[in-house]
This record gives C-alpha cells, structure tokens and sequence, in this order.
C-alpha cells in the first residue's frame, strides 16, 4: 500500500521531491511528511531555484494564513489580547513581537527618510553662505519718527564706522586664535572645567574652519597640543559641530536612520515602570515589555498608512491617528490588564506622562550622541 501525503502540494514539495531522510537531521521520514517532525525542515531533495526561493518567501509573507496577516489583525481587532494569547503559549501563529517592531520601526524610518526634505536643508549650511552683519538693514525695520531722524541716524553711525567695528567684533575672537594659537591654547588650561571645554570647543572649531586642521594628530604636532582625553573629546565634537554647521540636512537623516535601534533601548526601561505599576498583578517583567512591543508596533503601522495617506492626498492626517491609537491604548490596557475603568484611566495617564518624559530625556541623549558621533 502506497503511503500517500495528506496536503496536496506543489511546486518543490511535490511528492517526486520527497525523501525518505531528512537532508538537516538525517531523521526517517514517509511520503506523507511534508517537513520533518525532528527539526521541522521541509522535506524536499528538489535544488533551490530563484523562483523556488522567491515563491517560499512571498508566500510566507502574502498568503492569506501567514503569520504576518494574523499578527496585523489580531493588533488591529484585538487590543491587548494578541499580548495575552502571546504570552499564554499561542506563539506559532504569531510573529515575534520583537522583531515585527523593528521591521516596522525601519519600514517607518525609512520612508520618513525618503519622504524627508532634510537634504534640502544643507543649502543654508555655512559652506554655502558667509554670514554677514549689515546694521543698515537692521536700521531699516526700526521705526523712526519721521525720515529725518532715520538720516541722521545713519549719518552717525557712518561716522563713527559702527558697522566695521561691529564686524571687527564678531571676527576678534577667531583673530585671536589664529594670530597665536599655542598661547591662547596655553591660557585655556587654566579656566574652570565648562569653561576650558567650552573654551577648547571654539579653539579647534576655528581652526578646523579656518586652518584645515582635520585630525588632532596634526594640532599635535603643529600647535604642540597635548593628545590626552579631554583634548581628544573636545576636537571631535567640534569636529562634528562644524559638519552639522556645514550639512544640517545630513545630520537630521543620519539621526533618523539611528530612531528604530534607539526604540529597542528606550521600551525596556518604560516596561519597568509599567511593571512597577502593576506589580500587584501577576505578570513578569517580560509580559509588560512584550505588551509594550505590540502597542508600538501598531503605532508604527498606524504612523505607515497616515504618511502613506500623506503622500497620495497631500493632507495632513497624523493627528487623526494619533488619536485613534491613544483610544486603542486604553482599550489594550483594558483587555490585558483587566482591570475598572478609573483604575485604567489612572494608570494610562500617568504611564503616558513617564512615556513623554522618558522620550525627551531618550531623544536628548540620542542628539547628543549622535553628535559626538557624527
């Protein structure tokens, strides 16, 4: 009697391509084992072809029982209780919460990347422009009693030459630096701390800007500057502050491109105050952190279709998502924690207020290190 497989299959799991040994584990196997019931490998002996490999992953992404689907509905219809099935057992039919975010988070970045007019912004860079102080035209907005006074105004202020010696001033300080660096270098050392990184920030600023010194090697050797940590931190940020002077635009997407990984810092920490919150329930800190992923997974889906929507109808719809998510968060913290709806209010508005604080002080901590970093 022929043992035939129970699913009908095609493609390279067609019964001319089963085996009679798993190829992975070496694990007997019948006709009618469509994978191995050892390591789970699909039975097949049949060579991958581009189309067999580009069939399988469209396939496991867009069929219509694919885990992708049955994550995105259950997020959407179900608030809260994907979470709770998820961390009942019921995790085959989903995606890992974990990264389904970050697939989400870089699709999202991205396309605020590619949507971004941020390039744009490196014309108003200083390579582009050389600022200028012009006190006629600041005069101009001033408003005089009548033309009279506005002559003579002028009058005075040509004759005493104010706008050259106003621009003397601005550029005095940088003067300074380059007439003698190693001496002005020499009396910073004795400044208080702020004051002395403050102090060597301008010094290697100015001569990165205008003596084209790009590594600190070479103010070593030609400033006699001593190559120790604070003279290191203090060229690379100046360093980087003259890049982003120079190309703003480029900085703002390079800070974009670093968001998704930065969320995946900043959600453990909120899922401990989430814990703390409800400590008296009988969650780990696990559960709390994965409840924490499905919610930003589905603010990030919510964020894809309104700039999707964005772009196709030139409106403006973030603020009708946002809301739709802070209704669907309440409703998640409802079903998942089970708890009144004084309680959950409480609790919602003040891990909202922890989410905002945290996010500043996150998103602060992202800036600077990713300007020590540019």
């Amino acid at each position: 009697m022929k043992n035939k497989p129970t699913i009908k299959t095609t493609g390279r799991y067609r019964l001319q391509h089963r085996g009679v040994d798993c190829l992975n584990c070496g694990h007997p196997l019948n006709l009618s084992d469509k994978f191995c019931p050892n390591c789970s490998q699909a039975n097949s002996t049949k060579k991958l072809t581009l189309l067999d490999f580009f069939e399988e992953f469209f396939s496991n992404y867009f069929s219509y029982d694919s885990k992708l689907w049955q994550t995105l509905a259950a997020l959407l219809l179900k608030p809260g209780k994907i979470t709770r099935e998820y961390i009942a057992g019921k995790r085959l039919s989903y995606t890992n919460p974990f990264r389904f975010l970050l697939s989400l988070s870089i699709v999202y970045f991205l396309i605020i990347s590619f949507n971004s007019e941020f390039e744009s912004l490196n014309k108003y860079g200083s390579s582009n422009k050389i600022p200028t102080f012009d006190i006629t035209k600041q005069l101009n907005t001033y408003e005089f009693e009548n033309e009279e006074e506005k002559k003579a105004a002028m009058a005075a202020i040509d004759s005493i030459k104010l706008q050259e010696f106003i621009g003397d001033m601005i550029s005095k300080k940088d003067s300074t630096i380059l007439s003698n660096p190693k001496k002005y270098f020499k009396e910073i050392k004795d400044d208080g701390l702020f004051n002395r990184y403050g102090s060597k920030i301008k010094f290697f600023s100015t001569l990165i800007k205008k003596d084209t010194i790009y590594s600190l090697d070479e103010s070593v050797i030609k400033y006699d500057i001593t190559p120790n940590l604070e003279n290191e931190m203090t060229f690379n940020l100046a360093k980087s502050l003259v890049e982003i002077e120079e190309r703003p635009g480029t900085f703002f997407n390079s800070l974009i491109s670093k968001l998704p990984f930065a969320t995946f810092f900043f959600l453990p920490f909120f899922s401990f105050f989430v814990w703390m919150v409800y400590i008296r329930k009988k969650y780990t800190y696990t559960d709390h952190l994965i409840f924490s992923f499905h919610n930003q997974s589905l603010l990030f889906i919510l964020l894809i279709v309104s700039n999707l929507i964005n772009s196709v109808f030139n409106i403006g719809s973030e603020g009708l998502f946002l809301l739709i998510f802070t209704i669907y968060l309440y409703k998640a913290m409802r079903n998942f924690y089970q708890q009144g709806r004084v309680k959950t209010i409480i609790k919602y508005t003040l891990l909202n207020s922890i989410f905002f604080i945290l996010g500043g002080i996150a998103i602060t901590i992202l800036i600077a290190a990713s300007v020590f970093t540019y």
